[in-house]
C-alpha cells in the first residue's frame, strides 16, 4: 500500500469514528419501555475495532515517515517544516494586511496613522515562504505517491 493510500484510509477512519461518537450520543439514553435506533453494544465494539485499525495504521504512517528520506532529511521533519511554515505565513499575511491597511483622514488635525514595517518587504518574505511551502508540499506529495506504507 502506498503511503497516499494509507493517509487516505486514516482520513476515512477518523471520520468512521466521529460518526460513530455521534451515533453513540444518540443511543446513550432512551424513554423508558423504548429500545434505542441502535444497539449501543454493537456502536462500542465498532468503535473498538476502528481505534484499533486507526491506531495501527498512524503507527505505520509514523514509521514509514521517519524512515523515508528526501533530500536528507526524514518525511516527519519535513511535515513539521511545512506545518511551522504554513501557520508563520498565516500570522505574516495577517500581520501585512493589518499594517497595510489605510486609515482615512477627514481633516489636517486628526492623528495620523502609519505602518510599523517595510509592507513591501514583508510581502516578498511571505511571498519567499509561501514559494518554499509550495516546493515543500510537492516533494511531500510526491514522497507520499511513490513510499510504500511499512
Amino acid at each position: 500500500m502506498k503511503l497516499a493510500n494509507a493517509l487516505t484510509e486514516r482520513a476515512e477512519l477518523q471520520t468512521k469514528v466521529r460518526q460513530l461518537e455521534n451515533r453513540l450520543m444518540n443511543n446513550a439514553q432512551v424513554q423508558e419501555g423504548e429500545r434505542p435506533a441502535e444497539d449501543p453494544a454493537a456502536l462500542l465494539a465498532e468503535l473498538e475495532a476502528s481505534y484499533a485499525a486507526l491506531e495501527d495504521l498512524i503507527a505505520r504512517i509514523n514509521l514509514t515517515n521517519s524512515a523515508t528520506l528526501s533530500g536528507g532529511k526524514s518525511l516527519t521533519a519535513l511535515l513539521a517544516r511545512r506545518d511551522c511554515l504554513a501557520g508563520k505565513i498565516g500570522v505574516l499575511r495577517s500581520f501585512c494586511d493589518a499594517a497595510s491597511a489605510l486609515v482615512t483622514r477627514r481633516t489636517i488635525g486628526e492623528i495620523r496613522i502609519k505602518s510599523t514595517v517595510d509592507v513591501a518587504a514583508l510581502q516578498k518574505q511571505i511571498d519567499a515562504l509561501s514559494k518554499e511551502l509550495r516546493e515543500l508540499d510537492a516533494a511531500i506529495q510526491e514522497k507520499n505517491w511513490t513510499t510504500e506504507l511499512l
